[in-house]
Protein backbone atom coordinates (compact mmCIF):
# COMPACT_ATOMS: atom_id res chain seq x y z
CA UNK A 1 0.00 0.00 0.00
CA UNK A 2 1.21 3.13 -1.02
CA UNK A 3 2.17 5.27 1.97
CA UNK A 4 4.21 8.60 3.32
CA UNK A 5 6.10 9.00 6.98
CA UNK A 6 4.31 11.97 8.96
CA UNK A 7 5.75 13.39 11.80
CA UNK A 8 5.42 15.81 14.05
CA UNK A 9 7.65 17.00 16.80
CA UNK A 10 7.12 19.20 19.98
CA UNK A 11 8.45 20.18 22.81
CA UNK A 12 7.65 17.36 24.83
CA UNK A 13 6.64 14.65 22.54
CA UNK A 14 6.69 13.19 18.99
CA UNK A 15 3.18 12.02 17.22
CA UNK A 16 4.02 10.12 14.08
CA UNK A 17 1.98 8.23 11.38
CA UNK A 18 1.84 6.47 7.65
CA UNK A 19 -0.44 8.23 5.77
CA UNK A 20 -1.94 6.97 3.09
CA UNK A 21 -3.06 8.29 -0.58
CA UNK A 22 -6.25 9.28 0.40
CA UNK A 23 -5.22 11.19 4.17
CA UNK A 24 -6.15 8.03 6.25
CA UNK A 25 -3.50 7.17 8.73
CA UNK A 26 -2.91 3.73 8.55
CA UNK A 27 -0.70 3.72 11.58
CA UNK A 28 -0.06 5.96 14.27
CA UNK A 29 2.66 6.03 17.10
CA UNK A 30 4.23 8.24 19.89
CA UNK A 31 7.27 8.99 21.82
CA UNK A 32 8.80 11.56 24.28
CA UNK A 33 10.50 13.81 22.93
CA UNK A 34 12.89 13.70 26.18
CA UNK A 35 14.22 17.35 25.45
CA UNK A 36 16.27 17.38 28.87
CA UNK A 37 18.94 14.86 27.06
CA UNK A 38 20.10 17.58 24.66
CA UNK A 39 19.70 18.43 21.45
CA UNK A 40 21.76 15.84 19.51
CA UNK A 41 19.88 13.62 21.60
CA UNK A 42 16.63 14.73 20.10
CA UNK A 43 17.55 14.66 16.37
CA UNK A 44 18.77 11.33 16.98
CA UNK A 45 15.49 10.15 18.40
CA UNK A 46 13.32 11.82 15.58
CA UNK A 47 15.60 9.73 13.45
CA UNK A 48 15.46 6.69 14.91
CA UNK A 49 11.67 7.14 15.25
CA UNK A 50 11.44 7.02 11.55
CA UNK A 51 13.03 4.50 10.76
CA UNK A 52 11.30 2.69 12.89
CA UNK A 53 7.77 3.89 10.92
CA UNK A 54 9.44 2.65 7.36
CA UNK A 55 10.48 -0.36 8.73
CA UNK A 56 6.79 -0.84 9.77
CA UNK A 57 5.65 -0.02 6.29
CA UNK A 58 7.77 -2.62 4.88
CA UNK A 59 6.43 -5.27 7.38
CA UNK A 60 2.84 -4.49 7.01
CA UNK A 61 1.92 -2.66 4.21
CA UNK A 62 4.31 -3.84 1.41
CA UNK A 63 6.54 -1.34 0.70
CA UNK A 64 8.56 1.26 2.13
CA UNK A 65 7.48 4.99 2.20
CA UNK A 66 8.06 6.89 -0.67
CA UNK A 67 8.53 10.18 1.40
CA UNK A 68 8.27 11.93 4.61
CA UNK A 69 7.02 15.09 6.08
CA UNK A 70 8.04 16.66 9.69
CA UNK A 71 6.85 19.03 11.08
CA UNK A 72 9.18 20.96 13.92
CA UNK A 73 8.28 24.13 16.32
CA UNK A 74 10.56 27.21 16.33
CA UNK A 75 12.60 28.47 13.15
CA UNK A 76 12.00 26.69 9.75
CA UNK A 77 13.47 27.36 6.77
CA UNK A 78 11.28 25.32 4.65
CA UNK A 79 12.89 25.72 1.58
CA UNK A 80 16.59 24.34 2.16
CA UNK A 81 15.14 21.79 4.67
CA UNK A 82 17.26 23.44 8.06
CA UNK A 83 14.88 23.62 11.80
CA UNK A 84 17.07 26.90 12.12
CA UNK A 85 16.12 27.41 15.93
CA UNK A 86 13.92 26.06 18.99
CA UNK A 87 14.01 27.65 22.31
CA UNK A 88 12.26 24.62 24.08
CA UNK A 89 14.32 21.95 21.87
CA UNK A 90 18.20 23.45 22.28
CA UNK A 91 18.60 23.24 18.69
CA UNK A 92 20.23 25.59 15.87
CA UNK A 93 20.64 25.18 12.18
CA UNK A 94 19.66 21.40 12.10
CA UNK A 95 20.16 19.90 8.63
CA UNK A 96 16.70 18.14 9.25
CA UNK A 97 15.60 17.12 5.75
CA UNK A 98 19.06 15.94 4.56
CA UNK A 99 19.33 14.27 7.72
CA UNK A 100 15.66 12.39 7.64
CA UNK A 101 16.78 11.62 3.72
CA UNK A 102 19.50 9.82 4.56
CA UNK A 103 18.44 7.79 7.66
CA UNK A 104 15.39 6.94 5.47
CA UNK A 105 17.18 5.32 2.20
CA UNK A 106 16.96 8.45 0.01
CA UNK A 107 13.50 9.66 -0.14
CA UNK A 108 12.17 12.56 -0.75
CA UNK A 109 11.49 14.98 2.56
CA UNK A 110 9.79 17.73 3.66
CA UNK A 111 10.59 20.25 6.40
CA UNK A 112 7.92 22.31 7.78
CA UNK A 113 6.93 24.44 10.46
CA UNK A 114 4.43 23.01 13.05
CA UNK A 115 1.81 25.40 13.20
CA UNK A 116 1.65 25.70 9.70
CA UNK A 117 1.71 22.39 9.04
CA UNK A 118 -1.49 21.45 11.46
CA UNK A 119 -3.06 24.93 9.52
CA UNK A 120 -2.42 22.90 6.33
CA UNK A 121 -4.13 19.75 7.72
CA UNK A 122 -7.12 21.50 9.04
CA UNK A 123 -7.45 23.50 5.77
CA UNK A 124 -7.47 20.54 3.20
CA UNK A 125 -8.57 18.06 5.50
CA UNK A 126 -10.69 19.68 8.60
CA UNK A 127 -12.96 23.00 9.31
CA UNK A 128 -11.14 25.00 6.30
CA UNK A 129 -11.30 22.30 3.61
CA UNK A 130 -14.33 24.48 1.96
CA UNK A 131 -12.39 27.46 2.59
CA UNK A 132 -9.88 29.44 -0.06
CA UNK A 133 -9.06 31.86 2.48
CA UNK A 134 -8.48 31.07 5.45
CA UNK A 135 -6.72 32.01 9.01
CA UNK A 136 -6.14 28.97 11.69
CA UNK A 137 -4.74 30.19 15.00
CA UNK A 138 -4.34 27.75 17.70
CA UNK A 139 -4.76 29.09 21.42
CA UNK A 140 -2.09 26.89 23.62
CA UNK A 141 0.74 28.16 25.33
CA UNK A 142 1.34 30.62 22.78
CA UNK A 143 -0.46 32.21 20.43
CA UNK A 144 0.60 31.28 16.34
CA UNK A 145 -1.00 31.24 13.25
CA UNK A 146 -1.63 30.03 9.38
CA UNK A 147 -2.53 32.12 6.21
CA UNK A 148 -4.09 29.54 3.79
CA UNK A 149 -4.72 30.70 0.67
CA UNK A 150 -6.00 28.14 -2.30
CA UNK A 151 -4.37 24.87 -0.87
CA UNK A 152 -1.15 26.26 0.75
CA UNK A 153 -0.06 27.70 4.01
CA UNK A 154 1.69 31.11 3.21
CA UNK A 155 5.27 31.24 4.73
CA UNK A 156 6.07 34.74 4.47
CA UNK A 157 9.74 35.78 2.47
CA UNK A 158 11.72 35.19 6.13
CA UNK A 159 9.63 31.93 7.13
CA UNK A 160 7.56 33.79 10.27
CA UNK A 161 4.21 34.25 8.42
CA UNK A 162 1.26 34.51 10.49
CA UNK A 163 2.71 34.99 13.89
CA UNK A 164 -0.22 37.23 15.17
CA UNK A 165 0.41 35.99 18.53
CA UNK A 166 2.92 39.02 18.81
CA UNK A 167 0.48 41.46 17.56
CA UNK A 168 -0.16 44.19 20.19
CA UNK A 169 -3.17 44.70 21.10
CA UNK A 170 -2.29 46.50 24.66
CA UNK A 171 0.46 49.14 24.06
CA UNK A 172 2.94 49.02 26.97
CA UNK A 173 0.88 46.58 28.49
CA UNK A 174 2.51 42.88 30.06
CA UNK A 175 5.91 42.38 28.71
CA UNK A 176 6.42 39.62 26.58
CA UNK A 177 9.51 37.37 25.32
CA UNK A 178 9.97 38.43 22.20
CA UNK A 179 10.84 42.34 23.64
CA UNK A 180 7.35 43.95 23.08
CA UNK A 181 4.82 44.85 25.78
CA UNK A 182 1.08 44.20 25.25
CA UNK A 183 1.52 41.07 22.81
CA UNK A 184 -2.13 39.21 22.16
CA UNK A 185 -0.38 36.14 23.60
CA UNK A 186 -0.02 37.49 26.80
CA UNK A 187 -3.61 38.03 27.12
CA UNK A 188 -5.41 35.21 25.32
CA UNK A 189 -3.61 32.16 24.92
CA UNK A 190 -4.30 29.30 27.54
CA UNK A 191 -1.68 29.72 29.54
CA UNK A 192 -2.39 33.52 29.92
CA UNK A 193 -6.03 32.92 30.65
CA UNK A 194 -4.48 30.32 33.29
CA UNK A 195 -2.38 32.76 34.66
CA UNK A 196 -4.97 35.62 34.90
CA UNK A 197 -7.50 33.21 36.53
CA UNK A 198 -4.91 31.61 39.38
CA UNK A 199 -4.84 35.47 40.66
CA UNK A 200 -7.97 35.90 40.45
CA UNK A 201 -9.02 32.83 42.02
CA UNK A 202 -6.53 32.58 44.48
CA UNK A 203 -5.85 28.87 43.50
CA UNK A 204 -2.21 28.27 42.06
CA UNK A 205 -3.08 25.08 40.32
CA UNK A 206 -6.54 26.77 38.68
CA UNK A 207 -6.16 26.19 35.18
CA UNK A 208 -7.57 28.15 31.81
CA UNK A 209 -10.39 24.77 31.57
CA UNK A 210 -11.29 25.45 35.14
CA UNK A 211 -11.98 29.22 34.22
CA UNK A 212 -14.14 28.08 31.81
CA UNK A 213 -16.25 26.09 34.17
CA UNK A 214 -16.29 28.90 36.34
CA UNK A 215 -17.39 31.17 33.70
CA UNK A 216 -20.15 28.49 33.01
CA UNK A 217 -21.46 28.36 36.40
CA UNK A 218 -21.74 31.97 36.69
CA UNK A 219 -18.57 33.30 38.71
CA UNK A 220 -18.31 37.05 37.83
CA UNK A 221 -14.33 36.79 38.88
CA UNK A 222 -13.91 34.36 36.14
CA UNK A 223 -16.29 36.16 33.70
CA UNK A 224 -14.23 39.11 34.05
CA UNK A 225 -11.06 37.03 33.28
CA UNK A 226 -12.28 35.58 30.53
CA UNK A 227 -14.05 38.14 28.59
CA UNK A 228 -10.76 40.07 28.98
CA UNK A 229 -9.34 37.41 27.24
CA UNK A 230 -12.20 36.88 24.39
CA UNK A 231 -11.90 41.43 24.05
CA UNK A 232 -8.00 40.73 23.35
CA UNK A 233 -8.37 37.96 20.98
CA UNK A 234 -10.90 39.78 18.75
CA UNK A 235 -8.97 42.99 19.21
CA UNK A 236 -6.27 40.73 17.41
CA UNK A 237 -8.95 39.27 14.95
CA UNK A 238 -10.11 42.35 13.94
CA UNK A 239 -6.13 43.48 13.15
CA UNK A 240 -5.90 40.26 10.65
CA UNK A 241 -9.37 39.97 9.29
CA UNK A 242 -8.79 43.26 8.09
CA UNK A 243 -5.02 42.59 6.67
CA UNK A 244 -5.79 39.40 5.50
CA UNK A 245 -9.51 39.44 4.49
CA UNK A 246 -9.80 35.68 5.37
CA UNK A 247 -13.16 33.67 4.51
CA UNK A 248 -12.88 31.86 7.31
CA UNK A 249 -11.12 32.03 11.37
CA UNK A 250 -10.85 28.30 12.46
CA UNK A 251 -9.36 28.97 16.30
CA UNK A 252 -7.86 25.70 17.74
CA UNK A 253 -5.73 24.77 21.09
CA UNK A 254 -6.40 24.09 24.03
CA UNK A 255 -8.72 27.47 24.61
CA UNK A 256 -10.91 26.35 22.03
CA UNK A 257 -12.06 23.48 24.40
CA UNK A 258 -13.87 25.47 25.80
CA UNK A 259 -16.77 25.28 23.33
CA UNK A 260 -19.26 27.90 22.84
CA UNK A 261 -17.73 29.21 25.92
CA UNK A 262 -15.17 31.26 24.29
CA UNK A 263 -17.11 31.01 20.61
CA UNK A 264 -20.62 32.42 21.27
CA UNK A 265 -18.84 35.59 23.11
CA UNK A 266 -15.73 36.14 20.69
CA UNK A 267 -18.48 36.06 17.64
CA UNK A 268 -20.00 38.74 19.37
CA UNK A 269 -16.73 40.59 19.93
CA UNK A 270 -15.50 40.20 16.49
CA UNK A 271 -18.99 41.93 15.04
CA UNK A 272 -18.92 44.17 17.38
CA UNK A 273 -15.64 45.60 16.09
CA UNK A 274 -15.79 45.42 12.23
CA UNK A 275 -17.11 48.13 10.54
CA UNK A 276 -15.68 47.89 6.68
CA UNK A 277 -14.74 44.51 6.74
CA UNK A 278 -16.15 41.42 5.41
CA UNK A 279 -17.25 39.64 8.61
CA UNK A 280 -15.65 35.88 8.55
CA UNK A 281 -16.69 32.63 9.73
CA UNK A 282 -15.26 31.72 12.91
CA UNK A 283 -15.22 27.71 13.70
CA UNK A 284 -13.61 25.07 15.89
CA UNK A 285 -10.57 23.33 14.20
CA UNK A 286 -12.03 19.83 14.15
CA UNK A 287 -9.03 17.50 13.90
CA UNK A 288 -7.48 17.66 17.25
CA UNK A 289 -3.70 17.05 17.90
CA UNK A 290 -3.55 14.64 14.96
CA UNK A 291 -3.72 18.20 12.40
CA UNK A 292 0.13 18.22 12.38
CA UNK A 293 0.31 14.17 11.51
CA UNK A 294 -1.88 14.97 8.49
CA UNK A 295 -0.46 18.29 7.27
CA UNK A 296 3.30 16.53 7.80
CA UNK A 297 1.54 14.13 5.15
CA UNK A 298 -0.04 16.27 3.02
CA UNK A 299 3.79 17.91 2.45
CA UNK A 300 5.26 14.49 1.97
CA UNK A 301 2.18 13.92 -0.57
CA UNK A 302 2.61 17.43 -2.27
CA UNK A 303 6.58 16.76 -2.78
CA UNK A 304 5.97 13.89 -4.84
CA UNK A 305 3.53 15.21 -6.27
CA UNK A 306 5.67 18.26 -7.46
CA UNK A 307 8.36 15.82 -8.61
CA UNK A 308 6.47 13.85 -10.96
CA UNK A 309 5.69 17.05 -12.69
CA UNK A 310 9.21 17.64 -12.93
CA UNK A 311 10.32 14.29 -14.18
CA UNK A 312 7.22 14.52 -16.62
CA UNK A 313 7.78 18.04 -17.87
Amino acid sequence: MKHVIALDVGGTGMKAALVGTDGNLLHQARRATRRERGADAVVESILDFAAELRAYGERHLGEPAHAAGVAVPGVVDEGDGIALFAANLGWRDVPMRALLSERLGGIPVALGHDVRTGGLGEGRLGAGKDADRFLFLPLGTGIAGAIGIEGRIEPGAHGSAGEIGHVVVRPGGVACGCGQRGCLERYASASAVTLAWQEASGDEKATAADCAKAVDAGDPKAGRVWQDAVDALADGLVLALTLLDPRTLIIGGGLAEAGETLFTPLRAAVAERVTFQALPTIVPAVLGDSAGCLGAGLLAWDLLAVDNTEVTT
